[in-house]
């Protein structure tokens, strides 16, 4: 079991990683005033993370089966070292996000002239490779800096549970599974239950404040320069929310196991 849960784990980062990255080419193309190209990039990113999401599923769903014939199989220290891997993600693309910036605004470049990603990848030259560590960049935070971003707190702690929703739906799922063995199947279908809510709350108060940061950022020089540390404030708050995963991991798997047995 050890061997899945280096998968899991490597999957899950690299999901979180990706979907956290959206932001760095959000910036990009507002700083080359091509956000309509910009956002065409995410779906690159969109790629990489269901294409990891579908490997996770089934392999993170043996744990379940082989806590069925292993009673003693520390099923819930898997699932949060799982949990953890979303938190390592996050950082990881903060850590990446000022490189990321650079080198997403260069493939924004290449794209408009190539005028499709297949032309653009094969475009691509080794010495073009090579010059990426050139566009390499250390992030620089200083918190004193984020004070007056005009960022509401409220906005922040939907952000923060919207992800740790998203973050926890799966694997509360499958713990769910694990703790009602009766009701496992219907169990491990059900993170729709908690994925639902987070998409209730993405859909009506996290995209449309996210669509207004960007549309002022476009239309205001002076604002412009600020979207980078916002769009650090929100990726921290992303952070934040996966570690708040970790807390609402149990109560998530029992109000979806309440719910698989009253249906």
């Amino acid at each position: 079991m050890l061997t899945n849960l280096w998968i899991v784990f490597a999957m899950t980062t690299i999901i979180h990683t990706a979907e956290t990255l959206s932001y760095a080419v959000r910036l990009a193309g507002v700083r080359l005033n091509k956000i309509a190209v910009a956002l065409s990039l995410t779906g690159i990113i969109v790629l990489v993370s269901r294409t990891a999401n579908m490997v996770q599923g089934p392999i993170a769903a043996k744990f379940v089966d082989y806590g069925r014939t292993h009673p003693s199989f520390p099923m819930l220290h898997y699932l949060r070292v799982t949990l953890l891997a979303s938190s390592v993600g996050t950082l990881i693309a903060i850590i990446l996000f000022p490189t990321c910036v650079s080198l997403f605004g260069r493939m924004i470049s290449k794209l408009e002239v190539a005028g499709s990603v297949p032309k653009m990848i094969s475009s691509v030259t080794i010495g073009q490779l090579k010059n990426t560590r050139y566009y390499i960049r250390m992030p620089r935070l200083r918190l004193s800096r984020f004070r007056y971003l005009g960022i509401s707190k409220t906005f922040m702690v939907l952000s923060m549970l919207v992800t740790s929703f998203y973050t926890v739906g799966v694997l509360a799922a499958l713990y769910a599974a694990h703790l009602f063995p009766h009701v496992s199947t219907t169990a491990s279908q059900a993170s729709g239950i908690i994925n639902g809510i987070a998409t209730i709350l993405l859909t009506i108060f996290i995209d449309p404040q996210l669509g207004l940061i960007t549309d002022k950022a476009l239309s205001n020089a002076e604002y412009r320069t600020k979207l980078g540390k916002i769009y650090v404030v929100l990726m921290t708050t992303r952070f934040f929310g996966t570690m708040l995963a970790q807390l609402i991991l149990l109560p998530a798997a029992y109000v979806i196991g309440y719910f698989v047995q009253i249906i």
